[in-house]
């Protein structure tokens, strides 16, 4: 029996986020040989579990995310030494994996989560902080996961490092008919178009919304964190009441975002940076035509089978696209999807790096 301590997350059972949808998945489809133990932050439970579907739940008295993550992951660390490999989501702890290493016989992996210093949110300051813990990761553990091919090329070019490729699965979206939820969000009988994201600047629903109560263009629904940042604010005074625009405040409630994403027409994609996605590889399980900003790591994540857009000018445009051909793009979006984006196919490649 393999036990596998995982570092980096608010906990489980998963509210929200990427990696913690990842463990979640991870622990759903695991095979038999694999036990987790799995560090929660105590502050974001109010229902503190011992063990979650045969697997050990650990506290740490501190949250998961902000400065505190680096002690949070430090702390996390230190009680993994009986484990025959940590998985490290995230690189804030980073720091202390060169001091892990002396003390630790097992295998140390990390998921650098897609050069997570670019991100425009980070001050200079946690910026550079982000870029050492990375280095330190990079050089000190034992393998490097990263979730997009571009992010291996990356560690490949600055640290002459090999990176493993495993992305995201998206299969745990499937589509959803429910009348209450058709009374409660009264415009999904008609087409719209969706967005479902965090209310960054890297994000690019500025641009999304440039297009918004255009002729011609479909309806624009937004579901994200408005009151997160001035930034997001500030759009939602301007535009929470425009014609054409539905601004909704972030659901945690899987099945209504299912709802909301099967009956929309098209997905728009507007993340700059990250490496895969989980939102838009979820979009493509469903099998909807994607629009995505214009990076590499949206093309290399839609195979270049979608369309791309860098302004809302081409946005405009790609909206307006015939049926026939979204409905094309959507099929591949699909294709691709079953090929590379299922979570059994992610748990496999994860289990043989433990």
């Amino acid at each position: 029996m393999k036990r596998v301590c995982v570092v980096g997350i608010q906990g489980l059972p998963a509210n929200y986020g990427g990696f913690e949808t990842l463990v979640s998945e991870l622990v759903d489809h695991k095979s038999k040989h694999i036990t987790y133990k799995i560090f929660c932050s105590l502050p974001a439970y109010t229902k503190r579990l011992t063990s979650y579907k045969g697997n050990i739940l650990s506290y740490v008295n501190l949250s998961a995310n902000g400065i505190s993550s680096i002690l949070y992951d430090i702390i996390c660390m230190s009680r993994s030494l009986h484990s025959h490999a940590i998985l490290i989501l995230g690189t804030s702890g980073a720091i202390f994996i060169p001091v892990l290493c002396l003390f630790y016989s097992g295998k140390v992996i990390v998921n650098i989560d897609g050069a997570e210093w670019k991100r425009q949110k980070w001050s200079k300051g946690a910026q550079f902080y982000l870029r050492f813990s990375e280095m330190l990761a990079v050089y000190f553990s034992h393998t490097i996961i990263a979730d997009n091919q571009a992010i291996v090329e990356y560690v490949r070019e600055r640290y002459r490092k090999r990176a493993v490729l495993i992305e995201y699965g998206g299969d745990q979206a499937f589509p959803v008919s429910n009348p209450e939820y058709l009374k409660e969000y009264c415009f999904a009988d008609k087409p719209y178009a969706i967005t479902i994201c965090r209310v960054e600047p890297e994000n690019n629903i500025d641009v999304i919304l440039g297009i918004g109560g255009v002729e011609g263009a479909l309806p624009i629904v937004i579901v994200g964190n408005w009151s997160a940042n001035s930034y997001g604010k500030e759009l939602y005074r301007r535009f929470s009441d425009k014609e054409g625009v539905i601004l909704l405040d972030a659901i945690y409630d899987i099945m209504r975002l299912n709802f909301l994403r099967s009956n929309a027409c098209l997905y728009i994609h507007g993340h700059s940076t990250g490496g895969t996605n989980p939102s838009l590889v979820e979009a493509m399980s469903l099998g909807l035509p994607i629009l995505a900003f214009d990076c590499i790591y949206n093309r290399e994540t839609t195979e270049n089978q979608c369309l791309y857009w860098s302004n809302s000018s081409e946005l405009l445009r790609q909206i307006r696209t015939p049926n026939d051909q979204l409905k094309s793009i959507g099929e591949k979006m699909k294709e691709i999807s079953k090929r590379r984006y299922t979570w059994d196919r992610i748990t496999r490649l994860y289990e043989e790096l433990y």
